[in-house]
């Protein structure tokens, strides 16, 4: 590389900001991780504090035990998400977000919140793409 090419307009922003679309950048597995429906939904869940697995899969309504567990696993692999292990029996286990994770966990949770607050517009988008794409006899009964 030449040194020209370090100081060109936006090589730093890039440096900075991956390669996400490239498809070997290792941004895109944090970027699967944290915006699945169980990252999104465990990064917002954490924000409100430290937890157990058990009050996690009650409160993240639906999950699985084992994508819990996956799930948490990559959180913690990405240095999201810390898990503390007390030695008792029987085994403690609380997570709890780490200064990185609360800031992804404001992002994810931000885009949560649109959503909710949109959601009326967005059902109703479907509903009516819905309904343009049903046969004209459908359209008109009552």
């Amino acid at each position: 590389m030449h040194n020209a090419d370090i100081s060109r307009p936006g090589f730093a922003e890039l440096m900075q900001r991956g390669e996400l679309f490239a498809e070997k950048c290792p941004s895109r597995e944090v970027l699967k991780h944290v915006t699945s429906r169980w990252g999104v939904l465990l990064l917002v869940a954490l924000r409100s504090g430290t937890h157990r697995f058990s009050d996690l899969r009650r409160k993240v309504n639906g999950i699985s035990e084992k994508m819990l567990a996956q799930t948490l696993q990559w959180l913690e692999g990405d240095g999201f998400v810390e898990r503390i292990s007390y030695p008792v029996v029987p085994p403690h286990v609380e997570y709890r977000l780490t200064p990185l994770g609360e800031e992804v966990g404001e992002k994810v949770e931000a885009l949560a919140d649109w959503i909710e607050m949109k959601l009326p517009e967005i059902l109703a988008g479907k509903q009516e793409k819905s309904s343009q794409h049903r046969p004209p006899s459908a359209r008109f009964q009552g």
